[in-house]
C-alpha cells in the first residue's frame, strides 16, 4: 500500500460490506451509488487486493473482502461504544469514595440522596471497608478514615472532620424492666456492649465515674460499631458510641442516651485526598457538602 487508506473510503467499504449493496451504503451515507463505488475502488487501489467481485448488478466479498469487512466492523463497533461511552461519561462525573463501613452505613448513606439531589451530575461510588486506601495507587478520590493518623504519602491532604460525642446509648425497652437505668449504678444490672476499634472505651468512660465501680470485663464485642449499634437496639445492652453515628436511631426512637448527649468528645475521622485533586469540582462538590452536613 502506497497510500494511507482514507476513512471515507474505509466507511464506504464498511457500509457497502454489511449492507451487500453500494445503493444501500449510499442511502446510509447520503452520497451517490457511483461515489461508493469510487471510494471503494480507490481502497481497492491503495490496498492492492479485489475487496468485491462484481457480479451484474451484485457485489460479493472476496475472501481478502470478508477478512478484511470483519476486522473493520469490529473497530467500528469499537469506535461507537467508545462514542457511546464518552457520551454517558460527558454527562456525569464519577465520584469513588471509600470509606469505614461503620461510617458509611450509619451516617453516609442514610445522605446520600440529598447529594445526590443537590449534585445531579455526580454518579458517587462507595466502596466500604477498615483498610486504609493509598490514594496514589488507587483509583479513589476520597477516603473517609478513622483512628489515630498514620504517615500518608506525600501529596495527600488529610483534613480533621468535626469532633465527636462518645455517649452510653440502650433501647427505651432496658427503661421498661425492673431496673430502668437513671444513674450510672444501674449499668450493674445490664449488659456492656464493647466497640473495639471505637477510640472510647468504657474504662475511659468510667473514669468520669471512679466513685461508681462496675465491672466492664464482661460482655459481647464487636469490631464495627454498626453492629455495636445494631445490638443495643434490639436490646441486647447498652453500648458506648458516637452521636454521629446515631442520629437516625435517635430520631425514630430505637435508642435513646439514658444520660443525656454530653459525654466525652473526640477526633476520630479524617478527609484524605491528593493535593492535586483539591480542585476538581466533583471533589470540592462533595468535600463542601460533607463539611455542610457534619456542620
Amino acid at each position: 500500500m502506497h497510500n494511507r487508506a482514507t476513512l471515507k473510503s474505509i466507511q464506504a467499504f464498511e457500509a457497502a460490506a454489511r449492507l451487500s449493496s453500494f445503493a444501500l451504503a449510499a442511502d446510509e451515507l447520503f452520497v451517490t451509488p457511483s461515489a461508493v463505488s469510487h471510494q471503494i475502488k480507490l481502497l481497492e487501489e491503495q490496498l492492492s487486493v479485489r475487496l468485491f467481485h462484481r457480479v451484474h448488478r451484485a457485489v460479493i466479498l472476496t475472501d481478502s473482502g470478508r477478512h478484511y469487512a470483519e476486522e473493520i466492523g469490529a473497530a467500528f463497533a469499537r469506535i461507537e461504544k467508545a462514542t457511546r461511552d464518552i457520551g454517558r461519561v460527558a454527562k456525569s462525573d464519577i465520584l469513588t469514595v471509600h470509606s469505614t463501613p461503620s461510617f458509611a452505613t450509619q451516617w453516609l448513606m442514610p445522605r446520600l440522596a440529598r447529594f445526590s439531589a443537590q449534585n445531579p451530575d455526580i454518579d458517587l461510588r462507595l466502596n466500604a471497608s477498615n483498610d486504609p486506601v493509598d490514594l496514589t495507587r488507587a483509583s479513589v478520590d476520597i477516603d473517609l478514615r478513622y483512628g489515630a493518623r498514620k504517615l500518608q504519602p506525600a501529596g495527600t491532604l488529610v483534613l480533621d472532620l468535626p469532633s465527636e460525642t462518645i455517649v452510653p446509648l440502650c433501647s427505651p425497652k432496658l427503661m421498661e424492666g425492673p431496673h430502668p437505668i437513671r444513674a450510672v449504678a444501674d449499668l450493674k444490672h445490664h449488659t456492656l456492649i464493647h466497640s473495639e476499634n471505637c477510640l472510647v472505651g468504657w474504662r475511659d468512660w468510667m473514669r468520669l465515674h471512679r466513685k461508681t465501680p462496675l465491672d466492664i470485663s464482661r460482655g459481647p464485642r464487636f469490631d464495627r460499631s454498626f453492629m455495636a449499634i445494631s445490638a443495643a437496639a434490639d436490646g441486647v445492652g447498652v453500648c458506648l458510641e458516637s452521636l454521629l453515628l446515631v442520629q437516625r436511631e435517635l430520631d425514630t426512637g430505637r435508642l435513646i442516651a439514658p444520660f443525656g448527649l454530653d459525654g466525652l468528645r473526640v477526633n476520630g475521622y479524617t478527609l484524605n485526598l491528593l493535593k492535586s485533586s483539591v480542585d476538581l469540582p466533583k471533589v470540592k462538590s462533595f468535600q463542601d457538602w460533607l463539611f455542610e452536613e457534619l456542620g
